[in-house]
């Protein structure tokens, strides 16, 4: 029932605001079922009703989410190392964190440049395309992975895995923007610099776990 539970919640986060038969839909439950756990998750404010009845996230969740971040405040610590990113590469920076079968992007940092690559902070991205997805794969765990519109036509990206002190992954550390500008080799242009960042935030990482011991 719990996977059931987290399927809803997880179906709301994806598509937005949903009405009951979008709801049954979108977790292929029987309408009893989906209606039955939106409403024992709205008891508990992980989901809230709008005027139109649509079931959307509730802001439980945001205390949650304020509780796991300072349990293990990854973005925070990883923010300053991705404005530096951002700013020696004048491209989009992204830190991904693995969600089941998926990546959710959590920092996004846009590029100062017109034309630019936008991954909205929240979203819910694949692992079987982009680089951030071969890092979690573990595709070259000790450099960076690149890719060249494997996801959308026109970007291509580059990223580095983020290890935590026992060299598991944490997180993917992305890079993306025009081919026009990132080239057809985005690896060779920012790879080494991703990589660094990576490897900058890793090193925070170990150092807040040892202080909470």
């Amino acid at each position: 029932m719990i996977d059931k539970g987290v399927g809803v919640l997880r179906a709301i986060a994806e598509r937005g605001p949903l009405s009951l038969i979008e709801l049954q839909a979108a977790t292929a439950m029987p309408r009893a079922t989906a209606h039955r756990l939106a409403v024992a998750l709205e008891e508990h404010d992980l989901i809230r009703r709008e005027p139109d009845g649509r079931f959307a996230l509730g802001f439980g969740l945001l205390a949650l989410g304020h509780a796991a971040s300072e349990a293990f405040p990854l973005a925070p610590l990883a923010r300053p190392h991705l404005e530096q990113l951002r700013d020696a590469t004048g491209e989009s920076v992204q830190l991904y964190v693995r969600e089941g079968a998926q990546r959710r992007c959590v920092v996004s940092l846009q590029s100062p440049h017109g034309l630019r690559w936008i991954v909205p902070e929240g979203s819910l991205l694949p692992l079987d395309r982009g680089s951030a997805g071969k890092v979690f794969a573990g595709a070259n765990r000790d450099s960076w992975s690149e890719s060249v519109e494997e996801r959308e036509a026109g970007v291509a990206s580059v990223s580095a895995a983020v290890f935590d002190g026992r060299r598991t992954i944490v997180a993917a550390v992305s890079v993306s923007g025009p081919i026009g500008r990132l080239t057809s080799e985005p690896g060779e242009r920012f790879g080494e610099t991703v990589a660094a960042a990576a490897e900058a935030i890793s090193a925070d990482v170990r150092s807040a776990a040892a202080l909470r011991r």
